[in-house]
């Protein structure tokens, strides 16, 4: 189902200018973007799978992962096909290396009525990268919050500043995946990326505009898992997001272009920790090894564990009422309600 885009501007001899995502891309008539579902048609852009969806999947709020907003939450997650990315060890090829406009029509409505259905606190856009289809998402959005849930974005943080406008008032927090802590030549050559200076003017745009926001970043084994490149953002992020601005660096499993690479070296991952932490920032995580004490939240203040988790689980939570380490009183990030059922589960997700 083709609707009309509402982030682009014309250019001379027909041609349209997409300003969803930073590559900004030109596109003749007839043609269409980098990502294929954004589509100039007698001058006009359109996206071309508005309610198309081919991901749906119900998950703990913590796999996707937000691990200070909503924790111990579910949310209902959508993605449709393509991305504005060309990542060769993609773990959602099937859909995001996809260049047929396909998938079920969910329109805005019935998708709001589904996370209500199934008992959900929020809608993620994920799977694909959102700001590709931010006109479906952000129709979406916009009923998810009339009946009560809060939206989250997961994103490759490749968007301009209109996009991030339009987001204002409508979602409610972002994760921003950086790959090999966003080193050039890592994102030249491996993601199809010219720089990642783009996704720091976002992030940087999207705290402006009071967006909670958390970051993953992607270490992969001899190409992506430069130590002077960790040193370089965590210190940017430190700087110019602030101290509280929760990262998680992430294990790399072998997937589509990249399955001769081995998965990471936990040592690799401590490493990695071991840096944010030196540069000051508070809550720091490694992620997609089960197990490992580094999943679970600290007290900035006096080490104690405030929140232990197994998996994407929520064990214990040992915070008061207000939120606060029961320690030594200080304030821990939390955005949203404190969880009301730790039932503790079983972890059932494929690592």
């Amino acid at each position: 189902m083709k609707s009309e885009a509402g982030l682009y501007s014309r250019l001379r001899d027909r041609r349209i200018e997409c300003h969803a995502c930073a590559r900004l891309c030109k596109i003749p008539e007839g043609s269409h973007g980098f990502c294929f579902v954004r589509q100039n048609i007698g001058g006009k852009l359109y996206l071309m799978n508005y309610g198309l969806v081919e991901a749906i999947q119900i998950d703990p709020i913590e796999k996707k992962p937000f691990n200070h907003f909503m924790p111990g939450t579910y949310v209902f997650g959508i993605g449709t096909s393509s991305c504005n990315w060309g990542c060769l060890f993609c773990q959602n090829h099937n859909i995001s290396k996809e260049r047929e406009v396909k998938g079920v029509y969910i329109s805005p409505k019935r998708a709001v009525e589904m996370a209500l259905e199934n008992n959900t606190q929020s809608i993620a856009y994920t799977y694909n990268e959102p700001t590709i289809f931010i006109e479906y998402a952000l129709d979406v959005a916009r009923l998810a919050h009339e009946n009560g849930l809060k939206n989250v974005w997961v994103t490759n943080g490749y968007m301009t500043k209109e996009a991030v406008q339009a987001m204002k008032g409508l979602i409610d927090a972002v994760v921003v995946d950086f790959k090999g802590s966003g080193e050039t030549k890592f994102v030249n050559k491996y993601e199809a990326v010219v720089s990642n200076e783009p996704v720091k003017e976002a992030m940087l745009e999207l705290k402006k505009v009071g967006i909670h926001l958390e970051l993953t970043d992607l270490i992969i084994p001899g190409v992506g898992d430069s130590i002077e490149a960790c040193n370089e953002l965590t210190k940017w992020v430190a700087d110019s997001l602030g101290p509280e601005t929760p990262i998680q660096f992430t294990r790399f499993h072998p997937d589509y272009k990249m399955l001769n690479y081995p998965e990471t070296p936990y040592e690799t991952l401590k490493k990695h920790y071991d840096i944010a932490r030196k540069n000051g920032l508070n809550y720091v995580y490694i992620g997609n090894v089960p197990g490992n004490p580094y999943g679970n939240t600290y007290c900035p203040n006096c080490g104690e564990l405030v929140i232990e988790r197994d998996g994407f689980y929520i064990r214990k939570w040992n915070l008061g009422e207000d939120l606060a380490c029961k320690k030594c009183g200080r304030e821990i990030l939390i955005i949203g309600n404190r969880p009301k059922d730790f039932r503790y589960r079983e972890i059932t997700a494929l690592f």
